[in-house]
């Protein structure tokens, strides 16, 4: 099996890459092969590179990645698990902290340590790159540049850590999702273990427009069931301002005699109704849901 992360190595993708197969225990042999973005990786997962790819899609300070929710809608792919992997930040660098000139990262790494560079590093040139492992390799090429990257990216570069956890907030996870191609055929509608799993399904909808309370009456058909929604957000449809695409997570399978009679009902007042699938709640993020 192969599976597809962002690189190089030492990247979080790779660490919930990692966490992702331990987890599933399974006796197949697993390669990982490492992609330059997001966009790289679930292109590899369309064109059958790769079995499986690990991406992010939201993070506990910065909020949903985009990107990875727009190529979720216009790509047929199947969400098949969850991984929340806890990030701490570290700056590193082969050269001395009063030395600094460069600061390299990921945009969403930036963004979670935003209130540290404005405090400290105000005048620094920032450079983002495709992943925080990717800025590390970077940095190691010259002593003014710094990387915000993961404890294992200074191991893997040969890079000292100068400051150790800045990222703006203590608490800071990165939920990544695994992803495989759709074949065609409709998804599962039986649930995969009979181990007693949480499960969670996620879709994605697009409500009628200018119908007064559509918002209201989706929200209604979940809370008449006591179905629980982890996660409810609006993005741009694209299409023009103001009209906007749902993406919304709850607890439940598919396979579910009430998530089934709640999607019927939902599907008749819905002008699209994109099934990402049902999938076991990552142990880690269960009492968090």
């Amino acid at each position: 099996m192969k599976i597809g992360v962002l690189g190089p190595k030492g990247s979080y993708s790779e660490k919930a890459a990692k966490q992702w197969i331990t987890e599933q225990k399974s006796k197949d042999q697993v390669s990982l092969e490492y992609y330059n973005d997001i966009p790289d990786t679930i292109s590899a997962i369309i064109d059958r590179t790769v079995d499986i790819g690990i991406v992010p899609i939201e993070n506990s300070i910065e909020g949903s990645i985009g990107i990875t929710l727009d190529m979720l809608l216009e790509n047929d792919l199947n969400i098949i698990g969850e991984i929340v992997v806890p990030i701490e930040h570290c700056l590193l660098s082969k050269g001395k902290l009063s030395g600094i000139r460069v600061i390299l990262s990921h945009p969403q790494a930036l963004a979670q340590c935003r209130q540290f560079i404005k405090s400290h590093f105000e005048n620094a040139e920032i450079r983002t790159t495709g992943s925080t492992s990717h800025a590390a390799k970077l940095a190691n090429e010259f002593d003014e540049m710094a990387a915000i990257a993961s404890r294992e990216s200074a191991e893997m570069y040969g890079l000292d850590i100068l400051i150790p956890n800045i990222q703006d907030r203590k608490e800071n996870h990165t939920r990544f999702i695994a992803i495989e191609a759709h074949d065609g055929v409709s998804l599962k509608t039986e649930r995969l273990s009979s181990s007693g799993d949480n499960f969670k399904t996620s879709i994605i909808i697009y409500l009628k427009k200018d119908r007064p309370g559509a918002l209201y009456g989706l929200i209604g058909e979940f809370a008449k069931r006591d179905i629980n929604l982890t996660r409810i957000e609006s993005r741009p449809s694209k299409r023009e301002l103001g009209d906007y695409i749902f993406y919304i997570d709850f607890e439940g399978h598919i396979g579910d005699a009430i998530i089934k009679d709640a999607l019927n009902n939902i599907t008749s007042n819905a002008g699209m109704l994109k099934m990402l699938g049902s999938y076991p709640i990552c142990n880690s993020n269960t009492s968090k849901q």
